[in-house]
């Protein structure tokens, strides 16, 4: 099965450097431009995207004619206190200092950990697969979800941060199963 993976076109809080979480904010007037110019694939005709309204406003407008089936397991990471603020707005926060300094895996206080988030993720994109009849699925979701997902099953391994993706950018990869295991291969960056 073909696998493409993308990241939703910019927001206002992007634009900003804010960590954009569970924020619900549309695509800014550059975003929506930003996806304009990436053109229209009206093939497709399925394209799994989360709750959060930046994710359906890129699915629509790169994939018009796709029927949306949002996964609420895919949704970004939930920052907590850190939500729509920026790294400069928090650079004397200890909280945030320990975070980062921690390299951003414990749990944001009142908010997600990298291990809980990863495992969220990965648990609902290996059920969307499993039950998943055609050779082609399309995801429009978040920076986060992508790298949690790369991470976990992509082939040959690289880390969390590796897999990094700008808005509108992502991978495309062969899914395959290896010993019952869900793997990630021939990765290339999209759009192709």
């Amino acid at each position: 099965m073909e696998v493409t993976l993308i990241r939703h076109s910019k927001t206002a809080g992007n634009e900003l450097r804010r960590y954009i979480g569970r924020t619900d904010e549309p695509l800014s007037p550059a975003g929506v431009a930003l996806a304009q110019s990436c053109g229209q694939d009206a093939s497709v005709e399925k394209v799994y995207v989360t709750p959060l309204l930046r994710t359906r406003q890129t699915a629509e407008i790169l994939f018009p004619n796709a029927r949306q089936i949002v996964v609420d397991g895919l949704r970004e990471m939930d920052f907590g206190t850190f939500e729509n603020r920026s790294a400069e707005e928090m650079e004397h926060d200890r909280a945030y200092r320990a975070w980062v300094d921690g390299g951003c895996i414990a749990p944001c206080p009142n908010g997600e950990g990298r291990e809980a988030f990863s495992r969220r993720v990965c648990d609902a994109f290996g059920d969307v697969l499993a039950h998943e009849r055609e050779d082609k699925a399309v995801f429009v979701v978040h920076g986060g979800t992508i790298m949690a997902i790369m991470e976990r099953f992509a082939r040959p391994k690289r880390g969390y941060y590796d897999y990094g993706a700008a808005n509108c950018r992502g991978y495309g990869c062969l899914c395959t199963q290896s010993e019952g295991e869900l793997l990630l291969t021939n990765v290339r960056t999209y759009p192709y």
